[in-house]
């Protein structure tokens, strides 16, 4: 393939519809079924379909689009967005709406998150996707195994144009392998479309699995071209490999290796980051109610600017855009609080916060805070940690840090929202928490309703809303919208090469690269040395909505162990062990456990009063893994899958496979 003068293999109108209906019978197919169901191979004649090089490039291109799918709405679900998932079980978000069943914020094993339930997906409570990253993740491993098992059999193709596929399919299936063993620790290790069903998988150790897929993304980095050698964007590129393989090494105890390919991706693959204003300024849904001093972190935040070729510091994005193609996510109506309803009060008694459509006789430009800052519904919200402590470097919250900075119109601080209900005497008053009259209390769900949240990463402009006067629900993208989001940019480079120079002993080098990303936000407070939580803690603070912050809270806490480095409060952890904890008390576990128990604050306390209710919010440390759906264990009926420590079905004497050259070996046996 001509990668620089291909067509947009990302726009599938360009395919035939016989190449769409072929491809839905292969992929779809597998989107409401358990990935070890057999595919109806009889429905078609696959190798009529790959024989050419058409039928690779929509496998790709179908490979790219999914990787959006990770990160929002469902069609079942308007309520809740796939990443958001990774973040209720992380360090910095947690899952809050107060009016569903008490047990979709209780995730300890014994209670609710069990193979067989508790994780259901958008069908279940409409906050856990935990079933939804099984079955899709393996869906896009089969739209990888599908390039690499045809592309050699397309005889048109250069033996270089072949590689570049193969790469390109390598990356689809590494990433998604990277997530697995994360998420779910040990798993099967599919790597082949098969001519026959298979019953009798046994789960590979997530170390072989490492070790396959850093091979194959070394392979990747060699074949697949630069960005700069391709007319197209959101497909993948050299420097998407290396970012991918950098992680591989780190999950390999490749400290050096991780270093030295970070110094070639940051000083000699052609990108920077944003330092100045770029791009489109896009001054927000209602500059009269939410004004924006425009800076940098707003411009590169701006989905109209994330894919644009001004913007050096995008490695690889995710299109989503067109009112065809788009994909919804609503991400002020699901990050944002929830305050147009009754459980937020003016000191006058009055709801704090009716919003109004602009044909409305209420209507007021400078109090129209749902086209400004949307309206929420509160599912998830930052930690108090994500919300406050976060931001505290050398013991001083560094203020003038763009990405906390509410002067500048960035983050948004509920007492900078003002009282906007039509006859209120509070009307154009900034909210208060508490009554000043009496102190009492204003906000019957502090928990849904009362939080700080980073603006600038959620806010889209939402096209249909737009163009409707007579509604006051703008949720985020809607059909027609921008919004394109980073799967992959320079900032995670930086802090990926910090944490490689923890692990060598080098913590001054390792500050350096935080302070790179920290000085380009404005900060004043500055590292001369850094633990592994002060890297996380920059993660945080830069890649929020983008990083999968469940998936590298357990890949540091698996990098930790292999180390043998301390965290930041001293403790050391076994690869042996670290994962092999229960309970819900402070002492033990892993690091991913530590971060949640310590930082996200809420877990395991008792109960949380809100709005009349008592929430439990429990977490246990055998959590660090999600079980392995129980689905997915009676489907391979002649064979058994290991369950994770902690949860029903765990035997640690379940054979697995210690070698990925003999699970692949393995494939083509069905009895």
């Amino acid at each position: 393939m001509n990668f620089s003068k291909s067509k947009n293999i990302k726009a599938l109108s360009a395919i035939t519809g016989m190449m769409l209906v072929l491809l839905g019978l292969v992929f779809f197919s597998g989107c409401k079924r358990e990935f070890l169901d057999p595919d109806p191979l009889s429905f078609y004649e696959p190798t009529a379909t790959f024989s050419t090089e058409s039928g690779l490039q929509a496998a790709l291109a179908i490979s790219d689009r999914h990787l959006r799918s990770y990160w929002t709405n469902t069609a079942a679900n308007t309520n809740s967005v796939v990443i958001g998932t990774e973040y209720m079980f992380s360090d910095v978000a947690v899952y809050s709406k107060t009016d569903v069943d008490g047990n979709s914020v209780n995730f300890n094993f014994a209670d609710n998150l069990t193979p067989t339930g508790g994780a259901a997906g958008p069908a279940g409570n409409d906050g856990n996707y935990i079933n939804h990253y099984w079955d899709e993740t393996y869906n896009g491993i089969k739209y990888a195994n599908t390039v690499l098992t045809y592309v050699d059999k397309v005889t048109t193709l250069s033996e270089a144009t072949k590689n570049a596929y193969k790469g390109r399919a390598y990356f689809h299936r590494a990433w998604r392998y990277l997530a697995l063993v994360f998420q779910y620790g040990d798993v099967p290790l599919i790597t082949k479309i098969l001519e026959v069903p298979k019953q009798n998988y046994r789960s590979t150790r997530k170390t072989a699995i490492l070790e396959m897929i850093t091979k194959d993304m070394e392979f990747a980095v060699q074949w697949v071209p630069e960005q700069k050698e391709m007319t197209e964007t959101g497909m993948v590129n050299k420097g998407a490999c290396r970012m991918l393989l950098i992680k591989c090494y780190l999950a390999t105890g490749q400290w050096q290796k991780a270093k030295d390919l970070a110094d070639v991706l940051i000083n000699q693959s052609g990108y920077a980051l944003m330092k100045n204003s770029f791009g489109t300024f896009y001054a927000g849904g209602e500059p009269k109610t939410w004004p924006i001093t425009r800076n940098v972190i707003w411009d590169l935040h701006r989905p109209e600017n994330k894919l644009i070729a001004a913007n050096t510091e995008v490695i690889m994005g995710m299109p989503n855009r067109g009112a065809q193609s788009n994909i919804a996510f609503a991400t002020m109506r699901i990050f944002g609080p929830s305050l147009n309803n009754g459980n937020l009060k003016a000191p006058d008694g009055k709801n704090a916060e009716d919003l109004y459509a602009r044909n409305s006789v209420n209507y007021r430009a400078d109090l129209d805070y749902g086209r400004a800052i949307g309206r929420g519904i509160g599912t998830f919200r930052p930690t108090s940690y994500a919300q406050h402590g976060m931001w505290v470097v050398n013991g001083v919250e560094d203020v003038d840090d763009l990405r906390h900075n509410s002067r500048v119109g960035n983050w948004a601080r509920m007492d900078s929202v003002k009282y906007g209900t039509a006859g209120s005497a509070n009307r154009g008053q900034n909210f208060k928490l508490y009554n000043p009259a009496n102190n009492a209390l204003l906000c019957a769900d502090t928990i849904r309703c009362w939080f700080d949240w980073p603006h600038y990463k959620i806010f889209i402009q939402d096209v249909e809303a737009e163009a409707n006067l007579g509604t006051n629900a703008y949720t985020g993208a809607t059909k027609g919208s921008v919004a394109d989001w980073y799967l992959y940019r320079l900032a995670e480079a930086y802090l990926l090469r910090a944490e490689a120079k923890f692990y060598l002993g080098d913590g001054a080098g390792a500050a350096a690269d935080v302070n790179e990303i920290r000085k380009r936000a404005g900060c004043t407070q500055l590292y001369t040395t850094v633990t592994i939580g002060d890297i996380m803690d920059e993660r945080g603070r830069e890649l929020y909505l983008e990083e999968w912050r469940h998936m590298e809270l357990s890949r540091v806490s698996w990098c930790l162990a292999l180390s043998g480095k301390p965290d930041e409060w001293g403790n050391t952890y076994n690869t042996d062990t670290y994962d092999k904890a229960s309970g819900t008390d402070a002492g033990g576990g892993s690091y991913w456990y530590q971060r949640v128990y310590r930082d996200g604050g809420i877990y395991n306390r008792g109960g949380v009063n809100s709005n009349n209710r008592t929430l439990n919010y429990k977490i246990n440390k055998c959590n660090l893994y999600w079980p392995i759906p129980n689905a997915a264990i009676t489907a391979n009926n002649k064979g058994v899958l290991s369950q994770n420590f902690g949860y029903a079905g765990y035997d640690p004497n379940t054979p697995r496979w210690d070698k990925w050259e003999d699970a692949v070996a393995d494939e083509d046996k069905t009895e």
